[in-house]
């Protein structure tokens, strides 16, 4: 279904995206796009290393004429986040991606596409087989794991790099140069579900689904106000269990952390006596959370369809704790940064709600940029969840990257962009999650940067790319390759 994908111009860099986008790559099971990565440098006659975690990183000597500028990293991520639509047909684990062309954009067809970081990936390797771009010694840096918990990142030792620049092409906005992104930490509250039998004869079997949602990147979208299938359906059910005779068996939502939940459903024993009075409060509601998310979600719908009942349900006093609890967990943009304009400083998503068969779990990944903000956050979501009796845990933490406005590579890149496209870049801190802040903690004097084209819907069955875009950013690497700086300056 590719469309010619590989004979889209730049054509190296797009041949290479087809050809990683064929190998599954799912966070947590990278071994055959590392391998694919290592036997890419071992063909072209390069160093190739593959390090204790997985993380590939490929050698190339500078270019003639190139000897005496610094050596660069080029680094991106081999891993995607795995999300399709709910009536998708895809596995993951088997198939390459199906991509086509709609337009100025290289889109997927019910799943994410990968183009986070897999323009990144395919970037750096049409540089490395490249005979005729110029370019100073490079290392690129392949990591694994990005999406769910910068396993790659947080495990490379110190010494195995040289370069002094890191050019990261893990950004989503073509007129963008990040110098900062924020930090984040994994919260998992689970327990036992207290069970009890009811009479089924009494209850009307109902599958409350929220669908039709945004979703989007937890990080570089938390800020557009999208909304969450997981609070929402809790919502629905907050309202129920107050106005309505209602057994709730099991709650099943969301997916990944990084992930903007678009779809979450429940199933429910609801009294036959309530039926028609439970359809008009759901009727109520639905309009109103239509019009609160019109703008945003256009698409979500609330349905109510028959289903078979299993005879056993939560016990009504925690059907309400549990509810209560996620109704209290923060959601959203939790603050604002002071310091830069328009940034989030401090957010939550809560990720997955999973509540069947005697257990619960609920997934939620907290960022900041401040890491005394991300702890207090941290604390104030787990005593929303210890206050019901849920064991708590945390991990995954990872720093924050703090900008560096001055540094030489910063003034490089703004200086080519204006001279190239005669506007202002855009540079910024982001409030994704991006591997230099953990980079540099081992090797804190490599002056780093991040850019990359135009994606939308990143970590969404919404996620494509812009084709012009990737032209434009394809130029601009090539110019600012050309103009790294000497050795010793």
């Amino acid at each position: 279904m590719n469309n010619n994908i590989s004979a889209l111009e730049p054509k190296s860099l797009w041949k290479n995206f087809v050809a990683l986008n064929a190998v599954p790559r799912p966070s947590k099971k990278e071994e055959r796009v590392i391998a694919f990565a290592k036997k890419f440098g071992e063909d072209l006659g390069l160093k190739t290393i593959v390090d204790h975690i997985g993380n590939v990183i490929i050698k190339k000597p500078a270019s003639p004429g190139m000897e005496d500028r610094k050596m660069i990293v080029m680094q991106s991520h081999l891993d995607m986040v795995h999300q399709k639509n709910s009536d998708t047909v895809f596995d993951f684990n088997s198939e390459g991606i199906k991509m086509y062309i709609d337009g100025d954009w290289v889109k997927a067809d019910g799943t994410t596409l990968g183009a986070d970081n897999g323009i990144g990936v395919a970037t750096i390797m049409a540089v490395l087989e490249s005979k005729t771009i110029a370019h100073p010694a490079i290392e690129a840096l392949f990591t694994i794991d990005e999406e769910t918990g910068m396993t790659g990142a947080l495990e490379l030792k110190g010494g195995l790099l040289e370069g002094e620049i890191m050019l990261n092409l893990d950004t989503e906005d073509d007129r963008e140069l990040t110098i900062g992104c924020a930090g984040g930490v994994d919260i998992t509250a689970t327990g036992k579900l207290p069970l009890e039998p009811y009479d089924k004869s009494n209850y009307k079997g109902i599958k409350l689904k929220v669908s039709g949602l945004t979703g989007g990147h937890s990080g570089m979208d938390i800020h557009l106000g999208r909304g969450n299938a997981n609070k929402i359906i809790n919502r629905v059910l907050y309202d129920l269990l107050n106005e309505c005779d209602i057994k709730i068996e099991s709650i099943d939502g969301g997916g990944l952390r990084n992930a903007i939940p678009r779809e979450s459903a429940a199933l429910i024993g609801l009294a036959k006596s309530d039926y028609e009075e439970a359809k008009d409060i759901i009727g109520e509601l639905h309009n109103v959370l239509i019009d609160e998310y019109r703008i945003t979600d256009p698409n979500l719908t609330i349905s109510l369809d028959d289903s078979t009942l299993e005879g056993q349900c939560i016990s009504q006093d925690f059907a309400v704790q549990i509810v209560s609890a996620i109704y209290a967990c923060p959601n959203g943009i939790y603050r604002m940064s002071p310091d830069i304009k328009d940034l989030v400083q401090t957010s939550n998503n809560l990720a997955r709600v999973l509540v069947n068969k005697g257990n619960y779990e609920i997934l939620c990944l907290t960022r900041s940029s401040v890491d005394s903000e991300k702890m207090d956050l941290t604390n104030a979501i787990s005593s929303a969840f210890q206050l019901m009796g849920a064991d708590i845990a945390t991990g995954g933490s990872y720093p924050g990257w703090t900008p560096k406005l001055g540094s030489d590579i910063v003034s490089l890149m703004s200086d080519l962009y204006r001279k190239k496209y005669k506007e202002e870049p855009h540079v910024n801190a982001c409030h994704a999650g991006l591997e230099c802040g953990i980079l540099g903690t081992n090797y804190p004097e490599m002056e780093m940067i991040s850019f990359g084209p135009n994606i939308r819907g990143a970590h969404s069955p919404d996620e494509k790319v812009q084709i012009s875009s990737v032209q434009k950013y394809w130029d601009y690497l090539l110019d600012t390759l050309k103009v790294i700086p000497k050795k010793g300056n």
